[in-house]
């Protein structure tokens, strides 16, 4: 389950770490009596990553501007999710953003510390200097210490970051949590920091443990493009970056699927001939890691993003199947790298998707390699499944990426 952005920073309040001044906006005339100093930036409180590109982040001067940047927000869908809530926030001037992150590595299942010095949008596009460290024994600061060195940073930002993730490893403790990230962790000039986003996603398995968690669930709404827009008098009912929001880029191949037209997806172009598609930056940054440990050059990557909303039939299996038409227009690319992980019945659809998918490459006359990480499956009924087609299957991050190295050698 993923949080939405005000209720993940309620989290990070609760550990003490630092966050701007905020309200909730549950509809645009709540902004009349905003008691933020303007100027504020408006936030969509929507699940999907890329708000600022999509359009869902507006920085504003004065009430007029917020309460029609509100109105502007609540009516914009950003991948098919209509905002319930949007966050207004004091402005803050970064000199630098970093990305930080802990996650589970769902195969070893031990936590992973991700670390960048270039945050914000454009996080993906920088794997070259993202770094990870696996806390393999008891965690100590040692190990938050470790990453900041491993990010190259100096000076009185090593005490401050390393506390910052300490804090981090703390909340994905304490609350049984699958992922914490923040992204960007602003500085400032006088190396003041700062969460300026911050996703959490909880593991479902474990809110009967967390009554405070399994709350947010019940009272998270979300809905499609039939939602009822907004007005201005309208009742409540109820990106991730700071940076200046852009014209998110569109991808439209000739296939079928229903999410071509209402959905875009991000290719981030590398120079090798391994294609890459996952769910989550932070899964993401670790498949590509990992196929550069290898030995391997990733051509390009896909991140789907989480699959919590691929709820309607054959939903998720439409997303992969365009992502995998997407990263294969690279004429460069000889094998396709798919580690995306979830429940057993996400892993059916995606399966489907890539048995779907090569069936009617093969029929075209194009011959791609993929290699499919899925865990906790029967690895027998699935190759029978896949029968002929060219797919190797892998059961750990490690073994799909020697396999994907191997298979371009």
């Amino acid at each position: 389950m993923d949080l939405l952005e005000y209720q993940a920073k309620s989290l990070f309040r609760q550990m003490a770490i630092p966050i701007l001044p905020s309200q909730r906006i549950d509809n645009p005339a709540d902004l009349k009596g905003l008691k933020i100093p303007y100027p504020v930036v408006l936030k969509s409180q929507v699940r999907a990553g890329g708000r600022g590109r999509a359009g869902g982040i507006k920085f504003v001067e004065n009430t007029i501007d917020a309460v029609a940047a509100a109105q502007t927000i609540f009516n914009l869908p950003i991948e098919d999710e209509y905002p319930q809530v949007l966050l207004a926030e004091a402005k803050y001037n970064a000199d630098q953003e970093l990305y930080l992150a802990v996650l589970l590595d769902p195969v070893a299942r031990r936590p992973v510390l991700l670390g960048s010095r270039q945050g914000g949008m454009d996080v993906e596009g920088s794997i070259e200097q993202m770094q990870q460290v696996a806390v393999d024994q008891e965690f100590s600061p040692f190990y938050a210490r470790r990453l900041t060195l491993k990010m190259g940073l100096q000076g009185d930002l090593i005490q401050s970051v390393s506390t910052i993730v300490e804090k981090m490893y703390r909340l994905f403790v304490e609350k049984d949590l699958d992922l914490v990230e923040i992204n960007p962790l602003g500085i400032s000039p006088t190396g003041e920091v700062m969460a300026l986003d911050g996703k959490v996603t909880a593991n479902n398995d474990a809110l009967g443990r967390h009554p405070d968690l399994a709350t947010l669930s019940e009272k998270r709404q979300s809905s499609g493009l039939g939602r009822e827009r907004r007005s201005l008098h309208a009742p409540g009912d109820r990106s991730h970056s700071h940076s200046k929001p852009q014209q998110s880029p569109e991808f439209d191949p000739k296939s079928k699927s229903p999410l071509s037209h209402s959905e875009s997806l991000q290719l981030i172009e590398l120079d090798g001939n391994i294609a890459i598609l996952c769910n989550g930056v932070g899964l993401t940054m670790a498949t590509l890691d990992a196929v550069t440990h290898q030995g391997g050059k990733p051509a390009n990557f896909v991140n789907i993003g989480s699959l919590d909303r691929y709820d309607a039939a054959n939903a998720l299996r439409d997303r992969v199947d365009l992502g995998l038409e997407l990263v294969a227009q690279d004429k460069s690319v000889k094998v396709i790298l798919v580690n995306i992980l979830g429940s057993a019945s996400k892993t059916e659809e995606i399966i489907a998707a890539v048995t779907g998918y090569l069936e009617r490459k093969a029929r075209a006359n194009r011959h791609i390699q993929v290699v499919l990480r899925l865990v906790e499956i029967d690895a027998d009924a699935v190759k029978k499944r896949l029968g002929q087609l060219p797919v190797q299957l892998a059961s750990t991050l490690d073994e799909a990426a020697a396999a994907s190295v191997s298979s371009v050698k």
